[in-house]
């Protein structure tokens, strides 16, 4: 049984119906009618490794996130951005390190409010939400993990703009004969999809 569950696990048809539904609720932002107060990125991961430069010592959800925060900022450069996320484990928060790295790709570091101490989603939403509150705002994280960000702000009274980054799913209707064969990234993603589950069902328990 838990050999069938792996395996399937593994598919790419069977992996894109579990992560899909959890994608497909926000289109891709492209530009707000009014002025951007903040571009808030939610934390993701990252190592502290000083041989590196900081874009590289992010992990992939990080990277996306910041990626497509810098995308919109090029949209709206009155916008002021805000990073989030504790250290977990390491020497520097995962905000710091995002402002880091936003500051190679050519952000300005004054425009970078760091919010170093949130260690959830949750907790993300009630730290920010007092110095967006009535502001127009746009919230960038993964893609999947969007529905459940955006729910948080909503109950601490923020209204934000989506901002999906780097979705899992990506369907241009070509479907080369590999797709059907067992992939380790889609295992990967898989469990991703399983944990944002996960965080839904707790968020709905909680709510």
């Amino acid at each position: 049984m838990a050999t069938s569950l792996l395996t399937l696990s593994t598919l790419p048809p069977v992996s894109d119906a579990i992560m899909a539904p959890l994608e497909d609720n926000y289109t891709v932002f492209t530009r707000s009618k009014q002025p951007v107060d903040y571009i808030v990125i939610l934390g993701g991961g990252h190592t502290t490794i000083d041989e590196l430069p900081a874009t590289g010592q992010l992990n992939s959800s990080s990277l996306s996130r910041l990626v497509e925060a810098v995308r919109i900022y090029r949209l709206h450069p009155e916008a002021q951005i805000i990073t989030s996320g504790f250290s977990g484990g390491d020497i520097s928060s995962n905000a710091e390190k995002v402002k880091q790295a936003a500051v190679l790709l050519g952000l300005p570091a004054h425009k970078i409010i760091t919010e170093n101490f949130p260690q959830d989603t949750e907790e993300e939403a009630q730290l920010i939400a007092p110095r967006v509150l009535k502001r127009n705002v746009v919230l960038v994280t993964s893609a999947y993990h969007m529905p459940r960000a955006m729910a948080y702000f909503e109950k601490y009274g923020v209204n934000a703009i989506a901002a999906p980054a780097s979705p899992w799913v990506k369907n241009n209707h070509l479907t080369p004969w590999q797709y059907y064969l067992p992939s380790a990234k889609k295992l990967q993603q898989t469990s991703m999809a399983w944990h944002e589950i996960l965080g839904r069902i707790v968020q709905w328990f909680k709510s």
